[in-house]
């Protein structure tokens, strides 16, 4: 029983932290980047490209972690032998793992941006807007170096 409450409480820290991570889209900024000047560029957005990103911050290792010991707790508790709990363990892992490392993933943009100075630029960020090549938009600069294409 004891065991199981461990489980439970370090499946909700993955989720956590998996929620928690950073979000790299267009509209979205940290409590740091509020209230404080930015630069803003202008361009012409000539390639829009769709690229996986990766939020993961050791959430899967935890996952495989947790599974692990989901695994071997239930095969304890079904009275299985040393192989079962063995076996157990090892496929819970690998549940755990690949099950946060696909919720860490996030559809996002690889935005190319002709600056109107001439400058390239090639930005990626979560995919919470739709661009179009040819599209006027806006390259916003924050004082952490982050960049964001806004339409």
């Amino acid at each position: 029983m004891k065991t199981t409450c461990y489980t439970i409480i370090l499946s909700l820290l993955i989720f956590i932290m998996i929620g928690c991570a950073a979000n790299q889209g267009s509209k979205t900024y940290s409590a740091n980047q509020a209230q404080t000047a930015m630069s803003v560029y202008f361009g012409t957005i000539l390639e829009v490209g769709d690229v996986v990103i990766d939020v993961d911050q050791g959430g899967s290792t935890l996952g495989a972690v947790v599974g692990g010991v989901a695994g071997r707790s239930l095969a304890r508790a079904g009275k299985s032998n040393r192989a079962g709990r063995d076996l157990a363990t090892v496929g819970g892992a690998a549940i755990g793992s690949a099950a946060t490392k696909a919720a860490s993933q996030k559809p996002g943009l690889e935005l190319t941006v002709e600056l109107d100075d001439g400058q390239l630029m090639v930005i990626v960020q979560l995919k919470d807007d739709d661009f179009l090549v040819g599209d006027r938009v806006r390259i916003v600069k924050a004082n952490d170096g982050s960049y964001r294409v806004r339409q």
